[in-house]
């Protein structure tokens, strides 16, 4: 016998239809298109300011047009990018956002500066959880005016609102530069020797670097803000902008010194003990003087709150110098008083000497 097929037996039920969904918008999800609008009102002539002949068109684009036809002969681009590390949460703790894009553009600049190159653009990206105007502008000012002192375009950015990303009242920044130097006069450690005179100037503070243990410091030391050191209350200190060097030193790499400045350094994350050394070919090294590392007020707190030890402090902190030259000996007065002439404070810390080996920074 056979059996027929049959489907199961379905039992249905009527259910009552579920109300319609509440129409959702981009603003229900966190972002908020119109304040976005508003910051670029807001910063449009900000960046006005820093334009430079080279730059073609306008903000809104979706890339940012630079003209160097004509201005260089063999040129080499040099591109860099960085961050103000956790100084951004000691700024936003204080709420003082104007002038932490100057430590983002000083941070990016003066690096490409190192290999003697003019810092033509810079791009930034700024981002956050929710977009306060305020905030973004004064941020972005802040930016505008770094640019300003480095004689570089603000040629675009980017501004993200990402809601769920960041803690409310907190934002992320990076920096991008692009510069150009001719290729003949690249700065890349050829023409350095032994007996090569390091001329350190001075920086305006801890600049960027080594923030992560000054919170830690100033946490332990039950923050006092309002502190004098040296004058300025420590507040102050701490948030002081990092100094941009572009125009002077660019100055003086066009005079007639430009042959006898054989390298230069940004003294950043890794201190006086990490950074010359990357600008001294193999074969070499330096012998730096711990007589003429004069702790300034800010870092002599530092020192003294924290117990840190002295070489903890040469490989953390710029201890007063932001930047070096690496100079011809016999040129070192002259050099020093064309600084001078520039209102560049500084002194010399150090000689390059001939080293082989791991050890090839002594400071002592």
């Amino acid at each position: 016998m056979t059996i027929p097929f049959r489907p199961p037996r379905v039992e249905r039920t009527l259910q009552p239809s579920s109300p319609p969904a509440t129409p959702l918008t981009y603003r229900d999800a966190g972002v908020d298109i119109d304040a976005g609008e508003a910051v670029v009102e807001g910063i449009k002539p900000l960046v006005a300011r820093t334009f430079r002949p080279e730059v073609m068109g306008g903000l809104g684009g979706f890339g940012a047009l630079f003209d160097i036809a004509g201005k260089y002969r063999e040129p080499v681009l040099v591109s860099g990018t960085d961050g103000v590390g956790t100084k951004l949460k000691l700024a936003q703790q204080l709420g003082r956002h104007d002038s932490i894009g100057i430590d983002l553009v000083g941070m990016c600049v003066n690096d490409v500066l190192v290999q003697g190159a003019e810092p033509l653009f810079f791009l930034d990206y700024f981002a956050t959880g929710k977009l306060d105007v305020a905030t973004t502008v004064a941020v972005v000012g802040g930016i505008a005016k770094g640019c300003e002192l480095a004689g570089c375009a603000l040629i675009g950015g980017e501004t993200a609102e990402m809601p769920d990303m960041y803690p409310p009242g907190e934002y992320d920044l990076a920096g991008f530069c692009v510069g150009a130097v001719e290729k003949a006069d690249v700065l890349d450690g050829a023409k350095v020797r032994a007996g090569d005179v390091l001329l350190g100037i001075a920086s305006s503070g801890p600049h960027s670097n080594g923030y992560s243990l000054i919170r830690r410091i100033l946490d332990r030391a039950g923050r006092p803000l309002g502190l004098d050191v040296g004058g300025v209350k420590l507040a102050d200190a701490l948030m002081m902008p990092t100094t941009i060097y572009v125009k002077p030193i660019l100055q003086l790499l066009r005079g007639e010194w430009r042959e006898d400045v054989h390298a230069m350094a940004h003294i950043t994350g890794g201190g006086l003990t990490e950074n010359i050394i990357r600008v001294i070919p193999d074969g070499l090294g330096l012998d730096i003087e711990a007589s003429s590392i004069v702790l300034p007020p800010v870092f002599d707190w530092l020192q003294r709150e924290g117990a840190v030890p002295r070489a903890e402090m040469w490989r953390t902190f710029n201890c007063g110098t932001g930047f070096v030259l690496v100079v011809a000996h016999e040129m070192v007065n002259a050099i020093g008083n064309a600084l001078d002439g520039m209102g560049l404070r500084h002194h010399t810390i150090g000689q390059v000497v001939h080293r082989d080996g791991d050890e090839r920074v002594r400071i002592g």
